[in-house]
């Protein structure tokens, strides 16, 4: 029998589908196979795997979810810790850097060591860290594991090298920061309080030492207890019993007083000299109602109080408001004497901190600013003028302003871009920010040498366009454009385009940007796709628009035969294309419901518009509206300045536009791109039984669909993606089993008549750009994935992901079954699927990455990776949902025959185009000459060349129209395909053809007209070292493919993977060579040298937990690449050696050597008489010696990775100990120069004295006791 199936798999491969294969076509995942090569044929290879390393460089945007703040008032940075374990530390612009706990577990409290280069962290996991910031990657040097206890509260005094723990017990327990060591000093709860108290006071929430005097320790409990406790003589002094809990406490910087925030929105003044009650109570927003009781306010959570010399303290506090005032946003309220602030904020505040003059909390604190930490934003407050203006943000915060949909990285982009950028970019920045300077300023930051021009795009769900400049691992917002401007704004009763304005129907699916030419496209999500042309000028313009009929005829609706077992829907098949289009305004082919139907899901703006300065819309395609049916998303887009043409596809076909003379050149199905070439035989349909519109199918999920036609999706897309590839078949023992429907075998076997949502799943699965666009609020709609997969997109894993979603039970129907079948409620009769345009950063599914390695087929994984299970839960199917290696190594255990009567017809004709490219090749095998060409890629692994006659002169080019022939090559390859790339003989990288730029609206001159000048990199450009003809390389999401042209015989093939399939390839230019990148759904980055498609590095760089991953991850020239890390930060990777060498010079310092400002001369009687607060030595008290050891179930030493062995490798061997012994000693010599500037000032101040206490004796000498 096995015997047999090699026979008949040696049979698949020279059947009409494998006709290109060649022997290669059999090879193994990760053994490349060469067929014969030609003589001309002799590229040498440079790249070796030596060449290749993958690191993260820098995260740009906000800390995601963040928790946590800290400031170094001496070294002038900040710390955002936030929920993942991450922690950013940011200093002047340029200084940024990313730390992740290992364990994952949110930041609690974040403590600097004042000007040491060090930082604390306290996670949720009852953990402290010792951060080393000394070197540009920072690392941990100690951890401390709490056992018994729960960490509340830290407090590290200044330069003090003992930290105060707080716990959920009441306990307070001190750490030596040096050796991380628990002392055996501990202020346990019950000593703290009066032993007549019978309630446990609570959590610690707040310690701090008195300004007046270290020795004393202040104590808050969440219960609003306040002890102050006499650290030598181990006892309270004093203990305050308030009704209302504590939230924060703050010091007047005298120490004879301090301020209490409280739950009940008041404030609480405390003085030493008496503790039984507060002297001041205030309610800052609390007002005295009509019955004379006060108004009830929410929790103040945080009070900082702050003296100022020239004025009147500041008392700044978050929270407060009434809650009778409903609907009022997070507020900052800043009190400075009787003025009163209340500032108000965008999003909660999670922190806030007063950054001030001096570091001594004994000395008058200056406040000059406030920062404050939003769960969406960080702002920071000018306290010095009156209006308290906000600081300008040099860093970009507000990646998220809009959610990200999309992204595109653009590196060794034109030197000239990113300048003409920023200066029409910067004409629209806001304005009224502080004229000071931006107080984060620590650390240093200086240009590498290893720079240049980058540029990152981001789509958003609003619908606009942001332009980073991204060269330098920096980011700055270099310009915005608004795609929505382009649309008429939709006005109640409309109809159809009213029901499109509740939610985000501008939102950008994809972006294509040609550099050179600086012509730019956005596809959007309802189906729509605006082309732009840069200007220095403005202009008055008139929007051209197009409408493009790209749809299924609706009289192509059948149903299934009457024999089979459960009625279900009637199916729309595949119908004869329809290649022509239509204006909205014209009369559509069909029915009255048809002309009802043709509008496009946007009204263009029909009146002449100014535009200003910068990217100009020229012209607007759009889909139409078939028969009630939206159209399908678009999957796929290129565009080409040289030829003015654009082109574009979705699951129903394909469509090239010529925007210079704006025509539709092509509209046709995939299907009838082929002509006489299709690979596939294809069965007739069905006669249709009965019609029935096919606008019922895009309002249901695919979940809908199960009952019917389960069987026919697992063959159709088994097939597909298994094209001559000795892969295993299920269908035949699927209907085998007992728990399946049984068809007949035509209705069985002929995917014709697969609904549409199910067969344009396939287009939203394979294609290269995925779609960021899902549920956010629940029922909003939105032009989802080709049809409204909600029901099964929110179902992943068997977690709800969104709101309205319900999970589902095995054995339970999906939807109620009736005599008629099952049926959804639908939202109202003609009502699109139109949700909500979620971003990337949104797509939080959880995904069994153990199981990645184990799937028998890309089929089932892929079904997980993408949330839809093809399994029905319905009366008939009682299996358990997502046993997918289970079922899938049991249903692969059968063997099916593939001759051309069955697998012929195993496929769905409504293929999507995946991917498009335009270039200069040659469509046929004898062509003696490149032509103008696009490929074309399908989902079914199909490749089309297609090519095109173009008229070179400028004047011919505007008046004669392009001829289009699809007649060219059929190449083929497993799974759907991702990427084309072009190689000389030399295996030099071909660009695609460009045109100069050229300002449309500059001013006419007659002695230099403006005409066309294009740039072609033609395959004869090497024709003399090699001979005629040049490289393709097709990459799919199975495996990569190497063919010479125009003779189409595949030289080398390269099965990337077997148990995953790849999401992202590129073909990049790197150590001036050229290699094939690739990002695997399990994880894997990998690169194959060209053209051998040798592996050169496979590196298992992360679990793919979620599909903002997938959906965000871009290749870029040089070795980079980046995705959404989170829904507000981007992380930037490397996979170049030369790169990562030299990261660490790229990077910013964050620690630099600045002396620490002296304490202020308090004068000899001030400090006599007010205390003896540096007279106390903590080492003493705290010291092993003294207080004992801790107990070691207590807490748990763990020395950190980063001890003198990270710093050796962090600072390059022996150099960097000569330049960390160096430091040290300069520190040294730093701190014996204070303490001799000390000494010098305690003996003059001593001298001083003397000299005025002899002048006073002297003067009094002589006096008798009546004359004083």
């Amino acid at each position: 029998m096995k015997k047999f199936r090699k026979v008949l798999d040696g049979l698949t491969t020279s059947s009409p589908g494998g006709t290109i294969g060649s022997p290669a076509c059999g090879s193994t995942a990760g053994t490349p196979t060469a067929a014969p090569t030609p003589k001309e044929i002799d590229v040498q290879e440079t790249l070796v795997s030596e060449n290749f390393q993958l690191c993260k460089t820098v995260r740009h945007g906000f800390p995601y979810q963040p928790t946590a703040l800290a400031f170094d008032p001496v070294q002038k940075i900040l710390a955002i810790g936030s929920r993942s374990g991450g922690v950013r530390i940011l200093g002047r612009p340029g200084v940024d850097c990313f730390c992740q706990h290992e364990s994952g577990s949110a930041v609690l409290q974040l403590q600097f060591l004042i000007n040491e280069g060090a930082l604390v962290t306290a996670c949720a996991d009852d953990t402290l860290h010792l951060w080393n910031l000394r070197q540009r990657r920072p690392a941990i040097l100690h951890s401390l594991k709490f056992n018994r206890e729960r960490i509340t509260f830290c407090h590290l005094p200044f330069q003090s090298k003992w930290l105060y723990v707080g716990t959920e017990r009441g306990n307070t327990h001190i750490v030596n920061i040096e050796s991380f060591i628990l002392s055996g000093y501990v202020i346990m709860w019950n000593k703290a309080i009066e032993l007549s108290t019978k309630t446990h006071p609570g959590p610690v929430v707040h310690l701090s030492d008195s300004p007046k005097d270290e020795g004393k320790l202040l104590i808050g409990f969440e219960s609003g207890t306040i002890v102050q406790w006499d650290l030598r003589g181990k006892k309270a002094d004093f203990r305050i019993y308030y009704d209302e809990a504590i939230h924060s406490v703050s010091w007047h910087h005298e120490g004879k007083q301090f301020m209490c925030s409280h739950s009940d929105g008041s404030l609480t003044m405390w003085n030493l000299r008496n503790t039984s009650k507060p002297f001041q109570v205030t309610f800052p927003h609390g007002k005295i109602q009509k019955d004379g009781r006060k108004e009830s306010c929410k929790p103040i959570l945080k009070v900082e109080y702050k003296t100022s010399r020239n004025s009147e303290p500041f008392v700044i506090f978050s929270g407060g408001l009434s809650y009778d005032k409903a609907g009022r946003r997070p507020t900052l309220t800043i009190m400075h004497g009787k003025a009163i602030t209340v500032l108000e904020m965008d999003h909660p505040i999670v922190e806030f901190m007063a950054l001030c003059e001096t570091p001594y909390n004994n000395e008058v604190q200056e406040p000059y600013a406030v920062v404050v930490l939003l769960e969406k934003d960080l702002i920071v407050v000018d306290l010095t003028q009156s209006n308290f203006p906000v600081f300008e943000n040099p860093y970009p915060m507000d990646i998220h302003e809009s959610p990200v949909t999309c992204t595109a990285y653009f590196a060794d982009c034109p030197p000239d871009i990113i300048p003409i950028l920023y200066s029409i970019g910067a004409k629209h920045k806001k304005t009224g920010y502080s004229q000071k300077e931006w107080p984060i300023s620590g650390g240093t930051w200086t240009l590498g040498s290893h720079t240049y021009p980058e540029i990152i795009i981001t789509g958003h769900a609003d619908g606009s366009i942001k332009f980073w400049d991204a060269s330098a691992i920096t980011l700055q917002m270099l310009y915005k454009l608004k795609t929505s401007k382009v649309f008429e704004k939709p006005k109640p009763g409309e109809g159809r385009a009213a029901e499109l304005a509740e939610e985000d129907p501008f939102a950008v699916q994809m972006v294509s940007w040609c550099p050179q030419s600086r012509v730019f496209c956005v596809v959007g999500i309802s189906a729509h796709i605006i082309l732009y042309r840069f200007s220095k000028y403005d202009a008055n313009t008139q929007i051209v628009s197009l409408d493009v009929r790209l749809q299924f005829e609706s009289e192509d609706v059948i149903t299934p035969s009457e024999n089979e077992n459960n009625p279900c829907y009637s199916e729309p098949g595949s119908h004869s294309p329809q290649p022509h289009h239509q204006h909205a305004a014209s009369p559509g082919s069909g029915t009255s419901d048809s002309i009802k139907d043709s509008i496009p899901c946007l009204k263009v703006k029909d009146r002449v518009v100014r535009v200003p300065p910068g990217y100009q819309a020229e012209l607007v395609i759009q889909l139409l509206w078939v028969d009630g049916e939206p159209p399908q998303q678009i999957t796929s887009l290129d565009i080409n300045s040289a030829y003015g043409l654009l082109a574009f596809g979705n699951c129903n076909g394909l469509a090239v536009v010529d925007y210079l003379q704006k025509t539709i050149l092509l509209c046709m199905s995939t299907l009838d791109l082929y002509g006489a070439a299709d690979p596939y035989q294809r069965l007739t349909r069905s006669p249709r039984r009965n019609r029935q519109s096919t606008s019922e199918f895009c309002m249901r999920g695919l979940s809908n669909f199960y009952s019917d036609s389960k069987k026919r999706i697992r063959t159709s897309y088994q097939s597909l993606t298994e094209l001559s590839d000795n892969q295993q078949s299920i269908d035949m023992e699927r209907s085998k089993s007992p728990t399946s429907v049984h068809y007949p075998t035509s209705l069985h076997n002929d995917q014709r008549i697969l609904p549409e949502p199910v067969a344009s799943l396939r287009a939203s699965h394979c294609s290269p750009v995925f779609y960021l666009l899902d549920n956010v609020k629940g029922p909003g709609r939105k032009l989802s994935l080709p049809t409204d997969l909600k029901t099964d997109l929110d179902h992943v894993n068997g977690h709800c992901t969104s709101p309205t979603s319900q999970p589902f039970s095995a054995g339970k129907p999906r939807v109620p079954m009736g005599h008629e079948g099952p049926r959804l409620t639908r939202r109202g009769p003609g009502r699109p699927p139109f949700r909500k345009a979620q971003s990337a950063a949104c797509m939080e599914i959880s995904l069994p990455v153990s199981h990645t390695e184990g799937y028998a087929s890309r089929r089932a994984m892929l079904q997980q990776f993408h949330g839809v299970t093809m399994y029905s839960h319905d009366e008939h199917h009682t299996t358990t949902p997502y046993c997918w290696s289970e079922r899938e190594s049991r249903e692969n255990s059968f063997s099916r025959s593939r001759s051309s009567s069955v697998s012929s017809i195993d496929r769905d004709t409504k293929e999507a185009i995946t991917t498009l490219q335009f270039g200069e090749s040659y469509a046929r095998k004898n062509d003696t000459l490149p032509t103008p060409c696009l490929w074309v890629g399908t989902s079914l692994g199909v490749v089309l060349v297609i090519p095109m006659s173009i008229a070179t002169d400028q004047e011919e080019r505007m008046e004669e129209p392009v001829t289009i022939g699809p007649s060219g090559a059929v190449l083929m390859l497993k799974g759907s395909v991702l990427h084309f790339g072009f190689l000389d003989c030399m295996g030099a990288l071909i660009q695609s053809p460009y045109e100069v730029w050229r300002d449309l609206n500059a001013p006419e001159d007659p002695d230099r007209p403006r005409r066309r000048k294009l740039v072609h990199f033609s395959p004869f450009s090497s024709q003399d070292a090699c001979g005629e003809g040049h490289l393709a390389v097709l990459c799919s999401e199975r495996q990569a493919k190497v063919f010479l042209m125009p003779s189409q015989l595949c030289l080398f093939v390269h099965n990337i993977t077997e148990s995953s399939f790849v999401l992202r390839a590129d073909v990049v230019p790197v150590y001036n060579s050229v290699c094939l990148a690739c990002f695997c759904a399990n994880g894997h980055i990998m690169t194959l040298s060209l053209p051998s498609l040798r592996p050169l590095m496979d590196v298992n760089y992360m679990p793919l937990t979620d599909m903002r991953i997938a959906r965000t991850f871009c290749f870029a020239n040089g070795g980079q690449a980046l995705y959404l890390s989170s829904p507000t930060e981007i992380q930037r990777i490397t996979y170049s050696q030369e790169m990562c060498d030299n990261l660490q010079e790229m990077l910013g310092e964050l620690f630099t050597p600045i002396e620490t400002p002296e304490a202020q001369n308090r004068g000899f009687l001030k400090g006599f008489f007010g205390g003896n607060s540096h007279n106390f030595d903590r080492e003493e008290l705290f010291g092993e010696a003294a207080a004992g050891k801790a107990s070691r179930s207590l807490a748990q030493h763990i020395p950190g990775q980063a001890g003198m062995e990270g710093m050796k490798v962090a600072a390059s061997g022996a150099v960097g100990e000569l330049a960390r012994a160096r430091i040290a000693l300069d520190e040294r010599g730093q701190r014996l120069g204070e303490l001799e500037d000390r000494t010098a000032v305690m003996m003059t101040s001593a001298e001083t004295f003397s000299k005025h206490a002899h002048e006073l004796m002297l003067k009094c000498k002589d006096k008798k006791w009546y004359q004083f």
